[in-house]
C-alpha cells in the first residue's frame, strides 16, 4: 500500500509537507495575493497615472520621454559622446578638468519627465518611484557596483534634513545596495556645514560653495581606508559636490570613489 508521504527513489519528498510543496504553495498566496492588491490599487504609470500592467513603472509614452544615457559615454565624467572608440575615451571637459572622483555614471538628463520626477521625490515627499529609481541605478551603475566595497550617500546638512525629513540620495543608495547586494553606510560621511543651493552658481561658485563641507567621524575611518566606494546622489550638476566628497574619502584612505546618481546635467540635457 503507497503512502502519499513516502521518499520517491530518487530521494525526494513531494508530499504535501515537503519544502517543494510549501514552496508551491507560497507562490500561489504571493500570487494572489499581488491580484487582490492590484484590485484595490491598479498599478498606474508614475509619470501620467494612466493604468498600466505593473506596478513602479512608467507608461511607454512617459518612457520615451526620458533621456537616458547611453554609451558612448566618457569614461571619468559619464557624458555622452558623440563618437564611439570601441575602447573607453575621456571627453575633453574630463581631460581639461579631471574630477576628484574616479568614474561617475547616471541613468539620464536631468530633463522633461526625468527632472519631474526627481523634483517630485526630492521636494514634494513622493517616493512611489523609489523601486523604479532602484532598478535604473542598478542597470546605469553596473560597472560601478561590481567593483564597488561600499555604498555611501552624499549626506545632507542637519537642519536641511531635520526640515525634509529624509534624505533623498539614502534612499537611493538603499535601493541600489538591495540590488546589488552591496552594503551601505549612511554615517560614513557628514556634512559639516549648511550650504547655499548650488542651482543657478556657475562652476567656480560651487565649488567655493561646497569647499571643505564634508567630514569623516573618526569612528568611520576604519570603514573607508582602502575601500573602493561608490558615491549616492540625486543629480549630477557641476561635479562640484561629488569632487569636495571623493576628496575627503580620498583622504581618508578611500582606495576608489565613483558617483552614481538618478539624472546628470550636460550640455547635450540642458
Amino acid at each position: 500500500m503507497s503512502n502519499s508521504n513516502t521518499v520517491a527513489q530518487d530521494g525526494t519528498n513531494d508530499g504535501p509537507g515537503s519544502e517543494s510543496a510549501v514552496l508551491s504553495r507560497s507562490r500561489v498566496f504571493t500570487r494572489l495575493g499581488r491580484a487582490a492588491l492590484d484590485m484595490l490599487l491598479p498599478p498606474v504609470c508614475l509619470g501620467c497615472r494612466v493604468r498600466i500592467m505593473d506596478h513602479d513603472a512608467l507608461c511607454p509614452s512617459c518612457w520615451r520621454q526620458i533621456n537616458f544615457v547611453r554609451p558612448p559615454l566618457c569614461d571619468r565624467l559619464g557624458l555622452p559622446l558623440a563618437i564611439d572608440t570601441g575602447a573607453p575615451a575621456l571627453s575633453a571637459a574630463a581631460v581639461a578638468d579631471p574630477p576628484d572622483y574616479d568614474r561617475a555614471r547616471a541613468v539620464a538628463g536631468f530633463d522633461g519627465l526625468m527632472r519631474v520626477l526627481v523634483h517630485g521625490f526630492k521636494f514634494h515627499d513622493s517616493h512611489n518611484a523609489r523601486r523604479l529609481f532602484g532598478r535604473w541605478l542598478a542597470e546605469a551603475g553596473r560597472e560601478l557596483l561590481a567593483d564597488a566595497d561600499l555604498l555611501v550617500p552624499v549626506p545632507l546638512a542637519r537642519w536641511r534634513l531635520l526640515a525634509r525629513r529624509f534624505n533623498q540620495a539614502q534612499i537611493l543608495a538603499a535601493e541600489a545596495g538591495r540590488r546589488s547586494g552591496k552594503p551601505v553606510n549612511p554615517f560614513a560621511l557628514v556634512r559639516s556645514r549648511s550650504t547655499a543651493h548650488q542651482v543657478g552658481l556657475t562652476r567656480a561658485q560651487r565649488l567655493k560653495n561646497v569647499a571643505g563641507v564634508f567630514r569623516i567621524p573618526p569612528s568611520e575611518l576604519p570603514n573607508i581606508s582602502g575601500k573602493a566606494i561608490v558615491l549616492v546622489d540625486d543629480v549630477i550638476t557641476s561635479g562640484a559636490t561629488a569632487s569636495a566628497a571623493a576628496r575627503t574619502l580620498k583622504r581618508a584612505g578611500a582606495r576608489k570613489v565613483d558617483v552614481l546618481a538618478l539624472a546628470i546635467v550636460s550640455e547635450r540635457y540642458s
